[in-house]
């Protein structure tokens, strides 16, 4: 498993998760800065994505930011903002988590095939 890719998608989802936050202040004040804000972190974000699409599959890399935004965006509810979170939430970022597993290891079988052939 390559962590130098999975990082970079990390560090994108959590930045995602900062433009949903200024995103819900801008649901809330209904100020220009909140939502110059949003949209700013979403910008540098998605750039997070785009960079790993060089070392990622775009279908997988793009399932991974969305799986770790929902989860800092889990974390971050249930933290500053005294969420509950149901243990269906929790069964489906753990399936999430899974998700991602499953994703680097077919493509760490795939790569071990093609060596062995």
């Amino acid at each position: 498993m390559r962590l130098f890719p999975i990082i970079i998608i990390l560090i994108g989802g959590v930045i995602l998760t900062l433009g949903d936050i200024f995103a819900k202040g801008w649901v809330k004040d209904n100020k220009a800065i909140w939502y110059a804000a949003a949209l700013f972190f979403y910008i540098i974000g998605l750039n997070f994505l785009i960079y790993s699409f060089k070392f990622e599959d775009i279908a997988a890399a793009s399932v991974m930011l969305v799986i770790f935004n929902v989860a800092t965006l889990t974390i971050v509810g249930w933290l500053f903002f005294k969420e509950r979170i149901s243990l269906f939430e929790i069964i489906g970022l753990i399936l999430g988590i899974s998700a991602i597993v499953l994703l680097e290891l077919a493509e760490l079988i795939e790569k071990a095939n093609k060596i062995i052939k």
